[in-house]
């Protein structure tokens, strides 16, 4: 499996190169039917004859990815970046869309043969293909299977409630309810420091280095695996209890921005901020979205994003925005109708406030300011 990883990852390496060059070039890409033909072109070559030993279909599907991800890096309306080059031992993985069977807990691997795994759940549907891939030093096996699903109708479909992102709390629901912050980095960052300062201290290229690495990158999945635990659960409650979920459409990525700026410009506040982008991307904020999006889809109800302008400033009593009304993080007091309450109680009632518009206007623009 490691050697079919490698011969992948240098199938991306050697055709990103071309599909570089050439369009510095201003030549036709390659594309995927003439990255195929290269990878042919390779197994002939005496440097890269090795490729014969693994499969073809790998390596073709590699193909197919590399042309689908250059496509939506120069795709101006995508917000995906150019492809970069893959390194060794990182995000190792591999798809095959055929050739594979299940036989219980074993799958048989085509030129590698039957392989037993742990299987999770029972495998529901027609498999259409599997991705193979490493993680700490375990490999994991993903199915895709085609099924089809009837239209679900939401036990709770009357039940709505607006949420509120933040950091003192992860999100603070309109109906009362609160999620406490997991802080899964921030609970093993002197951990993960000490090891990290062990590793600074090893030798390059030894085996006692190599098990060094291997110890971080399983705290790093404990870390990974921690905060994905704890946002299923949490989406699993929400979209279960709740019909219909309002939330802000926050931009993540420009909110986690750096704010060191240039040697021109330099930024202010940087180590405050600094700690706020990793307080941000602790908790996972896209992650939450992402999954109560779909689940809230399987189950049969209803997802809404709204503009997140003014919700934290805005009186849900009386109307009234005005940035004077949230002097500090915690209390909320409306300077025109004297309405108080907790800032994050009061944004995430506007957020379903303003959720109720975007159901019947369909636009998210100009709601909530």
């Amino acid at each position: 499996m490691a050697q079919t990883a490698g011969c992948a990852r240098l199938v991306w390496n050697k055709g990103l190169a071309l599909e570089q060059k050439a369009l510095d070039s201003k030549e036709k890409r390659n594309g995927f039917a003439g990255l195929c033909k290269q990878v042919t072109a390779w197994k002939k070559d005496d440097s890269t004859t090795f490729l014969k030993l693994v499969h073809s279909q790998p390596l073709q599907q590699t193909c197919k990815d590399l042309d689908r991800a250059v496509k939506d890096g120069l795709d101006k309306q995508s917000p995906k970046r150019f492809p970069r080059f893959k390194k060794k031992n990182q995000h190792d993985s591999f798809r095959y869309p055929q050739g594979f069977k299940f036989d219980g807990r074993k799958i048989f691997l085509p030129k590698i043969g039957w392989v037993k795994f742990i299987k999770s759940q029972e495998i529901e549907g027609i498999p259409k293909n599997i991705t193979l891939s490493k993680r700490a030093g375990e490999w994991y096996v993903s199915v895709q299977v085609e099924q089809e699903i009837p239209d679900a109708i939401h036990p709770n479909r009357g039940y709505e409630v607006g949420i509120d992102h933040g950091i003192a709390r992860f999100a603070t629901i309109s109906d009362g309810n609160i999620l406490k912050p997991h802080n899964s980095y921030r609970r093993h960052e002197k951990k993960l420091a000490k090891e990290q300062k062990i590793l600074s201290r090893k030798k390059k290229g030894s085996n006692n280095r190599q098990k060094q690495k291997r110890k971080i990158q399983r705290l790093h999945k404990k870390i990974a695996d921690s905060r994905l635990d704890y946002l299923h659960k949490s989406t699993t409650w929400i979209a279960k209890n709740h019909g219909k979920v309002v939330l802000e459409d926050l931009k993540i990525a420009n909110m986690s921005k750096s704010a060191k700026g240039s040697i021109e410009k330099p930024g202010k506040n940087v180590s405050a901020k600094s700690g706020l982008n990793k307080s941000i991307l602790d908790q996972g904020w896209f992650e939450f979205r992402r999954q109560l999006e779909y689940k809230l889809n399987w189950l049969g109800g209803e997802f809404v994003l709204v503009n997140p302008r003014y919700t934290s400033q805005k009186c849900y009593a009386c109307g009234y925005v005005d940035k004077e009304n949230r002097k500090t993080q915690v209390r909320f007091v409306c300077k025109s109708c004297g309405h108080e309450d907790n800032a994050d109680n009061n944004a995430a009632l506007n957020i379903l406030a303003a959720g109720h518009v975007v159901s019947a206007c369909g636009d998210i623009s100009s709601v909530a300011s």
